[in-house]
């Protein structure tokens, strides 16, 4: 799995993601249950890759300049 995802877009992925996990305590009866999409969300966030990212070709990731 190569990286493509930037440290801006990882950072919003985590929070974001624990963001939507505490729905999971805070919501009443099944909606609480859209919580663990957050998991995907700090999933793609912790490894720094996005299975939706290769399939549409994008990175976020800066190249690194050579010398």
């Amino acid at each position: 799995m190569k990286t493509n995802v930037g440290s801006i877009d990882r950072i919003l992925r985590i929070a974001v993601g624990i963001a939507l996990l505490a729905l999971l305590f805070i919501l009443p009866g099944n909606a609480r249950w859209w919580g663990l999409i957050g998991l995907l969300t700090l999933a793609t966030g912790l490894f720094s890759f996005c299975p939706a990212y290769t399939l549409l070709g994008l990175n976020t990731c800066p190249t690194k300049q050579r010398t």
